[in-house]
């Protein structure tokens, strides 16, 4: 099954807020070996001017890849998850995620591609705190794979 062009274009509702938590970037940063103090140590980041540890440059994924259930999971579009293949991944900072904040995510529909009997998906998704302060978008490739 082909996905549907037409979503091109859609956005979403904001997710619920997501709290970033220190230990959380510390386990992140130490999960895919970033070593880099200001990731886990308050003192450090903040001698760099940062108010909290900051989350390593992929860490939004733990957070983006959830919202992007809202498009995987609407029933319209026809993606079948268990055909995805992860296909590419971009990040573009206003600022870095830091322990403290709140975090929500609003998800976009930027392209839809059929060829060669696969979907190609490019979920767009702006992270912004609370107080609607933009700190990264992000963007998702997934690959559906056709039928065999």
């Amino acid at each position: 099954m082909s996905l549907d062009p037409s979503f091109v274009g859609r956005s979403y509702p904001p997710t619920a807020p997501y709290q970033v938590g220190r230990e959380k970037i510390r386990e992140f940063a130490t999960a895919i070996g970033a070593t880099d103090p200001a990731h886990h140590d308050p003192e450090a980041a903040r001698a760099l001017g940062h108010r909290d540890v900051v989350a390593p440059p992929t860490f939004p994924v733990t957070i983006t890849m959830a919202a992007s259930r809202q498009i995987v999971d609407d029933p319209d579009l026809g993606v079948d998850y268990s055909r995805v293949v992860h296909g590419d991944q971009r990040f573009a900072y206003t600022r870095p995620v830091a322990a403290g904040d709140e975090l929500v995510c609003v998800n976009h529909v930027e392209a839809i591609d059929n060829r060669g009997g696969h979907g190609f998906l490019t979920i767009r998704t702006e992270v912004s705190t609370v107080a609607d302060e933009p700190v990264v978008t992000v963007w998702s490739k997934l690959v559906v794979r056709g039928e065999d």
